[in-house]
């Protein structure tokens, strides 16, 4: 038990082996790392591809810059080199990396140069590192070679130390998630030999590059990071090595870091510098930004920047969160605790002038209250200038206008109003009249409109009712306190009236949006078909948003358009593109992302709990969409997913339930097929048997029993073999009666007389109404539902006649046959017409295949009549079959 238990403590982590599960679905990336352009990381790629190509790997060169080269090139002339693509740039003709014909060559090793660099306008991607992901995403292995100053939460560093911007970047979760890391490293002064050698560059940009780039202390920090970098990278496989196969050695430390940015420049530095943190921790980060539960004051351009903010963060590694809350500090450390961070990352600003005194410090008060939890500042650089801090968006100049002119008529009106009364009564407290002013203000104008008729306000009541009046004097010391009391409470009262304003305001649009999402919800649950919960989805987002939509489906492999509005919207090649990559992908592609941006739509999928159900796209405009509307297009798509997929549950619940019911039929008809069909064959056999091996021994009167066995068992496997056919035909479509008058007592007598050759024994008594009206019907059909029903009662009907009784029944012609045998349970009346359903006898087993009076009900109906059953018909007994015709024209009107 010992051993039993240790072996289970040792057990490999899951989550590692399924990490290694889906590596072993992709392709693998090997990626050249280097710390400047330079250090031979192509030579390297290549010579370790020539090896492979000797040895018969299946290897080629995609795309490889050689920069004229001569030892780059000479090793490159040894490999398969894929056509590339031509393309044009700014009116320069390009050759670009051919994805499409890399995928199709399909090769196993793939070469593809330079993986920060950027595609020309109207590729697939706008960056080589995505052709790369989606090689890899098709199970081929790409080799490529990248310098450390294009991973993205080194750009603002690299750019410190070399005062060079690097534009092209690579996300850092590329490098991260590389199977291999090879550091190709050069020592700077070997660097920069080469360099004046001509062997980096041009002679011209030689010199330009080391006067700039190459310098030795530049080259030395970028040796540095590429160093640490390749380490961090290595000490992540040696750890998932660890838990694939459950060794216990140096585990990660289990730090966890909280970020918390705003819409403020120095965020982007924040979110870097903290991504360098988790790097080097090996811990994983999340990134909050806290907004206000009762406040909307957020411009457009200070929720993109919190857009883009957020996909920067995501891009470096991060979880990304939203919270609301009024207390920032009380919701950042209540996440830190619920998410167990153990340090948390914020950007502590400089304060200019008086804020520093009067203002509270989040990052100070976050020092002190967050116990147990490290704090780590990132502060502005000296060169930056302190972003001010505008807690509210200021007034545009017709905004100030507008406040001023309400303040000034809502004062003015109420100082008219107190000189009128202070006419008739000369109140001590008149100046409560002016607060009517400034609260009326703030409701109408906002807070800077109450200010204004604060100061207004204070104005008239002086030169209005303080003496000496008519002056802005003020002679006695008790006016002066009343008047500064008196302003006092005038701007407070004015903003709270203004608070509770926005307040409401920002409780109006939140209500609205969550009438709209109940709406669209109380919509989407009265729809049981996707048709129809996808055109509510379309008109619901078309009427919000107010944008084109279109919602496509998965449709035998690749995608159709359900549903469009307004109608007249379609789609080109680029956005059928866009959407079939978020279909395979499931990621959202199309406008403002980084696959396939030409699109005009943003596509977006929706994932149902048990998959991607669809794509819906967006079109979109120069105007983003706000933050509310993010928020309300994210309901809804999640909504309409569910929906979509509670849709295709049920088709495929009805399915299931007519497979089942097709495998109960068919289960049904191979037991009456092996049992009814069986009987008569064993019999014709045995007589047949018997005729040929005993025939001339036997007495004539023997032999014509065994040939009227014969005869019989044959008449009914024929009746079998002719129901199976015709409940084919009924189920089929195939059935197409003739419309010919017939006499019913014609029909109803020749299928007593075939009745009774069958049945010798039974008595079948008939009883058929003198003159009765014509039918329009087939009397083939007819005599053969007819003959179904008598067989059906001599099964049933025990020892006792058979009745069948034809007459007319008001403007119908009613045809009935009664047994009396044990007659049929009232729930079981509607089931005797069903497909192989029959009745037991005694015995246990019904005789027949159960299809007589299923076929019965099809000839009727397919004839224009109606048949039921009746029980018990007679006596308490017996079962009755009523059929029902609409009579025609009487014999003698025909007649005539």
């Amino acid at each position: 038990m010992a051993d039993i238990d240790r072996d289970d403590s040792r057990r490999p982590d899951p989550d590692a082996l399924l990490a290694l599960a889906e590596k072993d679905r992709r392709g693998k990336l090997t990626v050249f790392l280097g710390a400047a352009p330079g250090v031979g990381k192509t030579y390297a790629m290549l010579t370790r591809a020539a090896r492979l190509k000797a040895e018969g790997v299946d290897i080629v060169a995609g795309l490889v810059e050689t920069h004229g080269r001569s030892e780059t090139a000479a090793l490159l002339g040894g490999l398969e080199v894929l056509p590339r693509l031509a393309a044009s740039h700014r009116g320069r003709a390009l050759e670009e990396f051919d994805l499409d014909g890399a995928l199709a060559r399909r090769p196993r090793i793939v070469l593809v140069d330079e993986l920060a660099h950027s595609n020309p306008e109207g590729s697939r991607h706008p960056k080589r590192y995505q052709d790369v992901e989606e090689l890899i995403a098709a199970g081929i292995d790409v080799w490529t070679a990248l310098n450390i100053q294009h991973l993205e939460s080194l750009a603002d560093l690299v750019a410190q130390i070399t005062g060079v911007t690097v534009r092209e970047r690579v996300p850092d979760v590329v490098l991260k998630k590389a199977d291999e890391v090879v550091l190709v490293d050069l020592p700077p002064t070997e660097l920069i030999e080469r360099l004046k050698e001509g062997k980096v560059y041009l002679p011209e940009s030689a010199s330009r590059a080391v006067d700039r780039f190459f310098r030795l202390g530049n080259l030395t920090a970028l040796r540095e990071l590429a160093l640490r970098r390749t380490a961090d990278r290595v000490d992540d496989q040696m750890v998932d090595y660890l838990r694939q196969n459950a060794i216990e050695g140096p585990w990660a430390t289990g730090e966890r870091l909280l970020v918390c940015v705003g819409p403020d420049a120095l965020s982007e530095k924040v979110v870097r510098v903290a991504s360098r943190l988790a790097t080097g921790l090996n811990a994983p980060w999340l990134v909050v930004s806290i907004e206000r539960a009762d406040r909307e004051v957020e411009t457009t351009e200070r929720l993109q920047r919190m857009e883009t903010l957020f996909r920067l963060a995501e891009q470096l590694g991060a979880e990304t969160r939203r919270v609301v809350g009024n207390d920032f500090v009380e919701e950042i450390l209540k996440l830190a605790r619920r998410e167990h961070a153990t340090q948390i990352v914020i950007g502590a600003g400089r304060h200019r002038g008086w804020r520093r005194f009067l203002s509270r410090s989040l990052p100070d008060t976050l020092s002190r209250e967050a116990a147990g939890i490290g704090v780590h500042f990132v502060t502005p650089d000296k060169a930056e200038k302190p972003e001010a801090a505008t807690r509210f968006p200021l007034p545009a100049l017709a905004s100030y206008r507008q406040s001023a002119l309400i303040a000034a008529g809502l004062t003015a009106a109420i100082a008219a109003a107190g000189k009128l009364v202070y006419v008739f009564a000369e109140l001590p407290n008149i100046s409560l009249l002016f607060l009517l002013a400034v609260l009326g203000s703030a409701v109408l104008g906002g807070y800077v409109s109450a200010f204004i008729a604060a100061i207004l306000s204070a104005l008239a009541y002086n030169f209005l009712f303080i003496d000496p009046l008519h002056t802005f004097t003020i002679t006695a010391p008790h006016e002066v306190f009343a008047l500064i009391v008196f302003l006092s409470v005038a701007i407070i009262a004015g903003g709270f009236a203004s608070r509770i304003k926005e307040q409401a305001e920002v409780a109006r649009v939140r209500a609205t949006a969550l009438q709209s999402l109940y709406d669209f919800s109380r919509k989407l649950s009265t729809t049981a078909k996707a048709d129809d919960a996808i055109w509510v989805a379309v008109s619901h987002l078309q009427a919000s948003l107010r944008r084109n939509i279109v919602l496509l489906l998965p449709d035998k492999g690749d995608l159709r358009i359900a549903a469009v509005w307004p109608p007249d919207t379609d789609l080109d090649v680029t956005d059928f593109t866009a959407a079939r990559w978020t279909r395979d992908k499931q990621e959202t592609a199309g406008s403002g992302t980084g696959t396939l941006p030409n699109s005009r739509f943003e596509f977006r999928p929706l994932m149902g709990p048990h998959g991607l159900v669809g794509v819906c796209g967006i079109e979109q405009t120069e105007e983003r969409l706000d933050l509310n509307a993010e928020r309300a297009l994210s309901a809804i798509l999640d909504q309409t997913a569910i929906a979509l997929d509670r849709a295709r549950l049920s088709e495929e619940s009805v399915e299931q339930a007519a497979r089942l019911e097709g495998e109960r039929y068919r289960e049904a008809l191979l037991s009456s097929i092996s049992h009814d069909l069986r009987t008569p064959l064993a019999t014709i056999m045995g007589a047949v048997t018997s005729l040929r091996q005993l025939g001339d021994r036997m007495t004539p009167e023997s032999r014509d029993d065994l040939l009227q066995s014969i005869e019989e068992e044959g008449s009914r496997m024929s009746r079998f073999v002719s129901n199976l056919l015709d409940m084919t035909r009924i189920e089929s479509g195939t059935l197409k009666p003739k419309g010919d008058w017939l006499d019913v007592s014609d029909v109803v007598q020749a299928a007593v007389e075939r009745a009774r050759k069958y049945f010798p024994g039974k008595v079948i008594e008939t009883g058929i109404a003198p003159d009765l009206p014509l039918i329009e019907g087939d009397s083939v059909l007819l005599g053969q539902v007819l003959f179904n029903l008598l067989d059906n009662a001599v099964k049933y009907g025990g020892e006792e006649p058979v009745n069948v009784y034809a007459r007319r029944d008001g403007g119908d012609v009613l045809i009935s046959v009664t047994d009396l045998g044990k007659g049929i349970a009232p729930a079981e009346l509607d089931r005797v017409f069903e497909k192989f359903y029959r009745r037991g006898k005694p015995d246990g087993r019904a005789p027949g295949t159960g299809l007589g009076l299923s076929i019965a009900r099809g000839f009727v109906e397919a004839m224009g009549g109606r048949i039921h059953a009746e029980s018990p018909a007679v006596k308490k007994r017996g079962t009755r079959i009523v059929i029902r015709f609409p009579a025609g024209e009487k014999k003698a009107d025909r007649a005539k």
